[in-house]
Parts: structure tokens; C-alpha cells; sequence
């Protein structure tokens, strides 16, 4: 059975720092193109950004330059670096393939207060 745990989320000030972590069960990931997602209360998930098998990156416009995304194909884990978080950056964020085929984890909420 294929499983997503992500982790690393917390309460954290405008400015600050936190690196997500998404460990992959179940499956293999380093052939697949991975994204982390967010889902702020009341929107719906987004996209935010991607690293493919080939590990070229690409992201959301409100988070370029501030978050990167990168992939340990050996321990089957996606990672997501973000740096001067903001209020608005807010959410509760996956990870999935891209597109989001795979099972939906519980994520990890970032709460950025001001």
C-alpha cells in the first residue's frame, strides 16, 4: 500500500524558516515527477512546486525565490526548503506526484503568524 508522510510543519514567524520532509512507502518515486501542494483554509490545494525524475524544479510565482524543492530518490523522500515565509504561505501542504495520483497523505500544517 502506497503511503505519504509529510512532516516538519509548525508555527513559525514572518521571516522564518522550516523544511518539509515527505517520506514515500510502498512505492518507488525516483522514476516519478513529485510536487508539494498546499491547501490554505477555505481555497483549494495548489500546486506549488515540482522536481522531476530528472530533477529540474519549477515553481508557484508567490513562492519563487523563496522555497526549493528537492528529492532523495534513495530514501524515497521529497523535501521542501521554504525561507522567508509569509502569513499568506499559511496552509496545510502535501506532497503527491505530479499530477496527484497517488493517495493523499495527512500533510503537515505551516502556520506563519505576522
Amino acid at each position: 500500500q502506497v503511503q505519504l508522510v509529510e512532516s516538519g510543519g509548525g508555527l513559525v514567524q514572518a521571516g522564518g524558516s522550516l523544511r518539509l520532509s515527505c517520506a514515500a512507502s510502498g512505492t518507488i518515486i525516483s522514476i516519478f515527477d513529485m510536487g508539494w501542494y498546499r491547501q490554505a483554509p477555505g481555497k483549494q490545494r495548489e500546486l506549488v512546486a515540482t522536481i522531476t525524475s530528472g530533477m529540474a524544479t519549477k515553481y508557484e510565482d508567490s513562492v519563487k525565490g523563496r522555497f526549493t524543492i528537492s528529492r532523495d530518490n534513495a530514501k524515497k523522500t521529497v523535501y521542501l526548503q521554504m525561507n522567508s515565509l509569509k502569513p499568506e504561505d499559511t496552509a496545510v501542504y502535501y506532497c503527491n506526484r505530479n499530477p496527484g495520483v497517488l493517495n493523499w497523505g495527512k500533510g503537515t500544517l505551516v502556520t506563519v503568524s505576522s
